[in-house]
């Protein structure tokens, strides 16, 4: 069990969520989850599940399949990517999120070296308990990834596809670098989303462009990973162009949680848009941070689902630059105030990692985060049973930061304006 030392400068900062989460899980260990999830439920309809709106052209096609009634667990699918030079960050943060009920896509671009693409396959089919499980996939045929282009959009894409053909037994998709790490064990995720409606969206967004309209928008520009096999940034062709007027521009964090009928609203297409976006965004500075919000929020049947937030503690100056800081030691206390459920952007081996390991995820070094599944000697080398989950102090952490959204986003708030 993670030590709860840190957890004691955590104050909650609305007094109602505190509540909320207490009788989550008092009603949780009392009575069973079902019974927290109709609680949970109860007071804030915005996680009622299936909730579907009439206003769209093709509102009778089904949103995906409705979680089971009961006490389903959801499930996460994870894409954790990285560059030259990772293979070792992006090794660690998979251990660090790992649980055999997920399902996880890696890839290493082609700007990584050949040898450190093949270790990685070599590590993971060399792994007792992937191999056992079956659920961690190496994406082998290595795209090139630009990090302010739209490659980034097409890997992302191409990951959420290989997970739908994979297996669709998943609620969510979570994209992650090799930069992030985990604040919260995935126990700890798996019991707060369970109280969860499926088809919200976790994605920060504004319409409010800023200076982003004239530095990001109305450039064009080229992204040469869309035709060179060796990577090279992104540059400026002219004229520019005009803001939109077919569609309306959102903008906001390149990481998210999707649901998945949303992600299968962006893969399949049934509707137009989300090819169209993408061309569009394909000539667009960053269009990691505005294609996901834009579809979402030019589709009134899912405009509705979206929480305007991407669970992740990011510090960044004001105004943003291209990146955010590199988070270290003394980010420790912010990050755990946050409540976020991730945190970026770390440095390889980071004494701050450790310390998250110790403190808040309970994972002994080169192991997984421990989970109630985790079985054999050492801890988590067997796999026992998947259905079981302990929840810590992180899950309570997460909660408050969810009833504070569920609130704003069940009152209209903070949702594609």
């Amino acid at each position: 069990m993670a030590s709860s030392k840190m957890e004691k400068k955590c104050v909650c900062p609305v007094v109602l969520s505190s509540l909320v989460c207490a009788f989550v899980f008092v009603t949780s260990l009392n009575m069973g989850l079902v019974s927290s999830v109709h609680k949970f439920n109860s007071i804030f309809p915005i996680f009622s599940a299936h909730q579907r709106m009439s206003e769209y052209a093709e509102s009778k096609i089904e949103l995906g399949t409705p979680p089971p009634p009961g006490p389903t667990l959801p499930r996460f699918a994870y894409l954790v990517s990285g560059s030259k030079g990772d293979l070792e960050k992006l090794w660690r943060t998979l251990h660090a999120l790992y649980h055999p009920r997920n399902e996880y896509v890696v890839h290493l671009d082609l700007e990584a070296p050949p040898e450190e693409r093949l270790a990685l396959a070599s590590r993971i089919d060399n792994h007792t308990v992937f191999n056992k499980v079956g659920n961690v996939y190496m994406i082998s045929k290595a795209n090139m990834v630009t990090y302010r282009g739209p490659t980034m959009v097409a890997n992302t894409l191409h990951a959420c596809a290989v997970l739908l053909k994979r297996n669709k037994d998943w609620d969510w998709f979570i994209n992650l670098s090799a930069s992030d790490y985990p604040l919260v064990t995935q126990d700890d995720l798996v019991y707060t989303f369970s109280a969860l409606n499926r088809n919200l969206n976790f994605i920060e967004h504004t319409s409010n462009l800023g200076w982003k309209a004239n530095e990001r928008a109305m450039p064009l520009i080229v992204d040469p990973g869309l035709y060179m096999s060796t990577k090279s940034d992104i540059y400026l062709a002219t004229p520019r162009r005009t803001l939109p007027t077919a569609f309306r521009l959102f903008t906001g964090s390149a990481w998210t949680v999707l649901s998945r009928p949303f992600v299968e609203f962006c893969v399949w297409g049934w509707d137009n848009l989300p090819r169209t976006l993408l061309m569009y965004y394909t000539n667009f500075v960053s269009s990691p941070e505005g294609y996901f919000q834009t579809v979402v929020c030019n589709v009134p049947e899912f405009a509705k689902t979206v929480v305007n937030h991407d669970l992740h503690y990011i510090s960044w100056d004001n105004p943003p630059k291209q990146h955010p800081h590199i988070l270290n030691i003394n980010d420790t206390d912010k990050m755990i105030r946050s409540n976020a459920a991730f945190a970026r952007k770390f440095k390889h081996d980071d004494p701050v990692l450790d310390k998250i390991d110790a403190d808040l995820l309970g994972r002994a070094k080169g192991s997984f985060t421990p989970g109630a599944w985790c079985s054999g000697k050492p801890t988590c080398s067997e796999v026992g049973d998947s259905n079981k989950i302990k929840p810590g102090p992180g899950a309570q952490r997460l909660c408050q930061l969810i009833a504070r959204l569920a609130m704003k986003a069940n009152n209209g708030q903070d949702q594609c304006r």
